[in-house]
């Protein structure tokens, strides 16, 4: 069930990563385009964080261990009862995945997760979800709108086909809500955070409390929970260790 979780979660991504469809095969994404001043939202900067907690899908869950190096490695675990049961290990670049419950494996790049999910994934989407951070259009072409609604700021632009919103609180002055809609097949992905509390070696709130909804058309949406119960930012040089035991079968 854990590796599933992981799974899960990253399938959150799929209407995220469908930003990057115009680009093309093998190419890397482009540098990541400059926040308007207009815009009020504030990133969470740091070298190393680490997050522990846990994510719930449907009546299933597990524990949740995530370790980022900013712009440069994601490594996510998930476990049932002290056990672990998958491990994924993501570069801006490649895409390593450890089945544990089936021994098996996979390594490669980025088009396995754009394989699983239907459309392409990049680095800057995953990290960008996991920490609530704004999100970025990948052309500096495209202009967000931006409208201040009460106490929120609305930021919208269309690309590739989809309509991404984000509001922002600008008492805090981060992230609430993302929504991605594509209206040609009328899926939708929801990302709520919530229970923002400040970390202890930076001066920026962070969300303990993350529900994700992914609407697939007309059938019911996904829904996965993942709370927090400890954030560390820069608190120590953090290991991402990851490596294929004996005997386990790659997955092509």
């Amino acid at each position: 069930m854990s590796n599933r979780l992981v799974l899960v979660l990253l399938s959150a991504l799929m209407l995220l990563g469908s930003c990057t469809r115009k680009l093309l095969p093998g190419r890397k994404p482009a540098a990541t385009v400059p926040m308007p001043e207009a815009i009020k939202a504030a990133n969470v900067d740091f070298r190393f964080l680490a997050a522990k907690g846990k994510a719930q899908f449907g009546d299933q869950g597990g524990n949740i261990n995530v370790r980022i190096r900013k712009d440069s490695v994601i490594w996510i675990s998930a476990s049932l009862v002290g056990i672990e049961g998958g491990r994924i290990y993501i570069t801006r670049d490649s895409v390593q995945v450890l089945d544990k419950l089936h021994k098996e494996y996979y390594a490669g790049d980025f088009a396995y997760l754009s394989q699983r999910l239907n459309v392409p994934v990049n680095f800057e989407t995953i990290q960008a979800l996991l920490l609530g951070n704004y999100l970025a259009p990948l052309s500096a072409g495209v202009q967000p709108t931006v409208a201040t609604e009460g106490p929120m700021q609305r930021v919208s632009y269309e690309q590739a086909g989809l309509l991404v919103q984000q509001l922002v609180n600008l008492e805090r002055g981060r992230i609430q809500q993302l929504q991605v809609q594509a209206p040609a097949n009328q899926n939708k992905l929801t990302v709520d955070y919530s229970d923002f509390r400040a970390l202890e070696r930076n001066p920026l709130q962070f969300a303990f409390n993350t529900l994700v909804q992914v609407q697939q058309g007309q059938t019911p949406p996904t829904t996965v929970t993942i709370t927090y119960r400890s954030v560390d930012v820069d608190k120590e040089r953090l290991q991402f260790p990851f490596s294929v035991p004996k005997g386990y079968a790659r997955k092509k």
